[in-house]
């Protein structure tokens, strides 16, 4: 039997067992759980730096598969794009939904079971109801201003 690593590139239980600055590049991309939350637009207030989510979505966001249409070269099309890496992940950990397995690990608290590392099936975020499918607002069509219009209230 092959070596779990050789077979598709992730050790077993890496989540748990490995520092996020010690992952290798296909174990980071594993831990996203596709739910399209940090696609959505965010506004921060100045004064408290608090940051609410709205329903406006980047316009790269795919609402049926909550993933972006152009990940590898996202950077190029939509500049302001934040490019989440084990190096920066302390510093913007708070922009992040809750949710978000990336500030979890982070922050020392393990996935939630509908994570498709802990189910085995990438389906389980939008069966869990932790997903942005079906329900977000593209950002063309609503103008910057009006954002607020759309602000979501729960904390993701």
């Amino acid at each position: 039997m092959k070596d779990p690593i050789q077979r598709d590139g992730l050790r077993p239980d890496f989540w748990e067992r490995v520092p996020l600055k010690n992952l290798t590049p296909k174990e980071w991309e594993a831990l996203c759980d596709g739910c399209g939350k940090c696609c959505l637009n965010k506004l921060e207030d100045e004064e408290t730096g608090e940051v609410v989510f709205t329903r406006v979505a980047c316009r790269l966001l795919d609402d049926e598969t909550c993933r972006c249409a152009h990940y590898e070269v996202r950077k190029q099309i939509v500049p302001e794009c934040v490019v989440l890496t084990p190096r920066n992940i302390g510093e913007i950990a708070y922009f992040m939904p809750a949710t978000c397995a990336y500030r979890l690990l982070h922050e020392g608290k393990p996935l939630y079971d509908w994570h498709p590392l802990i189910s085995g099936d990438s389906e389980s975020v939008h069966r869990a109801g932790q997903s942005v499918r079906g329900w977000t607002v593209p950002e063309m069509d609503v103008p910057v201003e009006d954002w607020e219009d759309y602000l979501i209230e729960e904390e993701l």
